[in-house]
């Protein structure tokens, strides 16, 4: 067997032995804000694993690193796995507006135990660790969600 074909061989091996990527689903994600008087409210959308333990950040919401330590439960997360979260961060959103943002999920994480959580604080007010939970499932993601803090409700729409 000549050099060319070995080489030849070696990448195709190679190649058939990495490991696909996971297969993603985009979601629309729209946030109704509570009526609510005072500054922008910070909030992050986390995946949160079957054993309630965060798993990845999904999207977060204010653009100022310096108050990110004020979501305190995904700050200390962070803090221990920092991730490039740049791609994934938009401006905060004050009372009774509504923001819409992008959310790229894994499809097998769907239907198998996982939650989003919306975790909310805004400046000299409450923080809210649990503003709303909704569980990753398909009937999770076609329902309309109430929030408990901030947040007055989520909907998602498929992508």
């Amino acid at each position: 067997m000549s050099i060319f074909h070995k080489t030849a061989l070696l990448l195709l091996v190679l190649l058939l032995a990495k490991p696909a990527a996971a297969q993603t689903s985009k979601y629309k994600c729209m946030i109704q804000m509570t009526n609510y008087t005072g500054e922008g409210a910070y909030m992050v959308i986390s995946l949160i694993n079957p054993k309630g333990a965060y798993e990845k950040t999904l999207y977060v919401l204010g653009p100022d690193k310096k108050w990110y330590n004020s979501l305190k439960e995904w700050h200390k997360f962070h803090a221990k796995k920092p991730a490039n979260i740049s791609a994934i961060t938009g401006a905060s959103v004050t009372g009774g507006d509504r923001a819409m943002n992008v959310l790229e999920i894994e499809t097998a994480k769907i239907n198998a135990g996982y939650k989003l959580r919306f975790e909310s604080a805004v400046e000299d007010k409450a923080y809210h660790t649990k503003d709303l939970e909704v569980p990753l499932t398909t009937e999770g993601l076609a329902a309309k969600s109430e929030g408990t803090g901030y947040i007055r409700y989520v909907r998602f729409s498929a992508n």
